[in-house]
């Protein structure tokens, strides 16, 4: 394991809103960390998959930002798959999923997984609940199949309450910046509050197993959210720091008559932004 970082005190009790200055430098570190988990796993050749769910406005999308944004696209690959088309509405459930799984030297991340059948399908009527219960039958035997073939297998649901779910699908609506995130299904969805509480329910008591289990992130608080998360993936991974190799810069070639050209270029002008 790569060196550890200074981490906080595992707490129960809730916390005062994590500071951005606060929160920022911890995820630099993070980072760092991540960074050395992504050679690790490109040098080894490891498949790691991460399921991310949880109800809308949980705070998914943010945190797989979080995770990903300092890394290589090539290595993170996030996978959020649109709705079906007939075509795979008439396939085994779990097929349009299987092609997404990690090859080696990959960590892929699901926004939203097969577990789309416990929860959005169950809830809102798009499958049946036959359908439903062979889906929760049969995904411990999927994920243990996936893992005996060597993939490192995490799921994270994160847990929002019920009253900062309607703030955030407020800000939603009145934020110019987020009205791309609202859809139809959300607004459908947040009156079947408990619905989904009794699916979610459903799905840990079936598919939390041994070799699979799943892992709750209180997302409230988005940003410590988002950082118990990566220090958690990060523990749940074996990676190691490899060394690293002294760099120089070479000598810039000289300009050799080289001369800028004359020509026209289209610049964008420089406006006069606000400073602090």
């Amino acid at each position: 394991m790569a060196k550890k970082l200074k981490t906080a005190h595992r707490v129960e009790s809730a916390q005062p809103k994590l500071k951005r200055r606060d929160y920022e430098s911890a995820l630099a570190d993070l980072h760092v960390e991540l960074v050395k988990l992504q050679q690790w796993v490109v040098h080894k050749g490891m498949k790691v998959c991460v399921v991310f769910e949880g109800r809308d406005t949980a705070g998914k999308g943010g945190t797989i930002k979080a995770i990903t944004e300092r890394v290589s696209p090539r290595v993170f690959r996030v996978v959020a798959l649109p709705t079906p088309t007939e075509r795979e509405k008439s396939q085994m459930y779990i097929q349009r999923y299987i092609p997404h799984l990690p090859a080696a030297g990959e960590v892929v991340i699901f926004d939203r997984s097969w577990y789309n059948r416990a929860g959005v399908e169950r809830v809102m009527g798009f499958c049946t609940e036959e359908q439903a219960k062979r889906f929760l039958d049969a995904v411990p035997s999927v994920e243990k199949a996936i893992i005996e073939s060597g993939v490192v297998l995490l799921k994270y649901w994160l847990e929002v309450s019920p009253k900062e779910q309607t703030r955030r699908l407020e800000a939603r609506i009145n934020d110019g910046r987020k009205v791309w995130k609202l859809s139809p299904m959300d607004l459908k969805s947040y009156g079947h509050w408990y619905d989904y509480s009794r699916a979610r329910d459903d799905m840990f008591v079936e598919t939390d197993t041994s070799w699979a289990p799943w892992f709750v992130a209180r997302s409230d608080d988005k940003r410590r959210a988002r950082l118990n998360i990566i220090r958690h993936m990060l523990d749940h991974i074996p990676y190691e720091e490899l060394p690293r190799q002294t760099v120089k810069l070479p000598k810039r070639q000289d300009p050799d008559g080289y001369e800028k050209p004359n020509y026209p270029l289209k610049v964008i002008p420089e406006l006069q932004w606000p400073t602090e």
